[in-house]
């Protein structure tokens, strides 16, 4: 009877558990929709939050026949609100990237930057800009191409150097760490020869930006995004019994080394995706996780679409503070974020491993 009554008080305790976790993830959602009005009524030009919110409804919902003038529909839809819906999309696709790799490698300070994507795209968008050569597409799409490929090139040279030496969390690590200061050197010795005006452009693509938004790029964003998604919620109890240990992994029946395969292809197609048209803004998949998991707890069931909501918030929120803080004047995302990540990622080494995933 007593061991009845325990079970039916953790059955309870769990279906709450879950519902908190459900309502941080409702309420995260209005938070998100909350910002992007408020992000897209700042500006040179303050339109105030109810002329944001009419004219994106009388877009979207033409039947209610609302009356928005032209400039505030052209401010909203051609300026403001692509940047915004982009920051959205792309801080939840790098947030949800980094929690993918922190899981498969049961290691806090681990993300898709950490192992050589980041310094690795950064070398083909240089290239394109330094030297004009690029590996796919037209002249217009070539500094985005070059960036997407290497991105990928990186993550295929870190899948196989650890193939040699096994499969396992530490060689990942070791690999893309190797790949990360040779791209990053590479990258420097382009710089070196660059013009003037070539540096300059080399550079601003290294702070990370939303500048060069629009809704062609955003579509790109979200299908990339949005159709891997499904398929790292679907192993999601895999990574959870991959916290444990390979071997805790593999006697539940889990694959670790196929598991890992498809999340790390996975977080590395979506950040390619989206580094390849903002730079590189670092910090947002390393910073969002961890602030998700210290609310709702390391089950990837909702950590996943808890990160992506988390990510949205924080790079929406930088970049708003980076364009409106000290107008005219513009700060890049990239830089902003990582101000607020530095001291984040100091307190993380600071903390004691085993606490992180339990």
């Amino acid at each position: 009877m007593a061991s009845k009554t325990e079970a039916v008080e953790a059955k309870e305790a769990y279906a709450k558990l879950t519902g908190r976790k459900v309502l941080f993830i409702l309420v995260g959602l209005g938070g998100v929709v909350a910002l992007v009005l408020v992000a897209t009524s700042l500006g040179s030009a303050d339109l105030g939050v109810s002329s944001v919110a009419s004219a994106i409804a009388a877009r979207i919902f033409p039947f209610l026949d609302l009356e928005v003038s032209t400039k505030v529909d052209v401010i909203v839809w051609g300026i403001r609100l692509p940047r915004v819906v982009l920051g959205v999309v792309a801080g939840a696709g790098l947030a949800v990237s980094g929690a993918a790799m922190q899981g498969i490698m049961r290691n806090p300070l681990v993300s898709p930057f950490t192992l050589g994507i980041s310094s690795a795209a950064a070398f083909g968008a240089s290239i394109a800009i330094v030297l004009g050569m690029g590996m796919v597409g037209s002249e217009k799409y070539l500094i985005i191409t070059n960036a997407f490929v290497f991105a990928l090139l990186a993550a295929f040279l870190v899948y196989g150097l650890a193939r040699i030496r096994g499969m396992r969390p530490e060689t990942l690590i070791l690999a893309g760490i190797a790949l990360m200061y040779f791209f990053s050197a590479a990258t420097s010795l382009l710089q070196y020869i660059a013009t003037k005006e070539e540096l300059q452009t080399v550079i601003h693509w290294l702070f990370g930006s939303l500048t060069g938004a629009s809704w062609e790029n955003i579509l790109i964003v979200v299908i990339i995004s949005f159709s891997c998604l499904p398929f790292l919620i679907k192993y999601s109890w895999d990574v959870n019994t991959m916290v444990a240990g390979d071997d805790v992994a593999t006697s539940l029946g889990v694959n670790p080394r196929r598991v890992r395969t498809v999340y790390m292809a996975l977080a590395t197609l979506i950040t390619a995706g989206i580094i390849c048209f903002t730079g590189i803004i670092g910090f947002v998949c390393l910073v969002a996780p961890h602030i998700t998991r210290m609310i709702i707890g390391a089950d990837h069931r909702f950590l996943l679409p808890s990160s992506c909501i988390m990510g949205g918030l924080l790079l929406l929120g930088a970049d708003t503070l980076g364009r409106t803080a000290f107008q005219p004047a513009i700060i890049p995302v990239g830089i902003v974020i990582s101000v607020i990540g530095v001291p984040f990622f100091l307190f993380l080494i600071l903390r004691t491993r085993k606490e992180y995933f339990q």
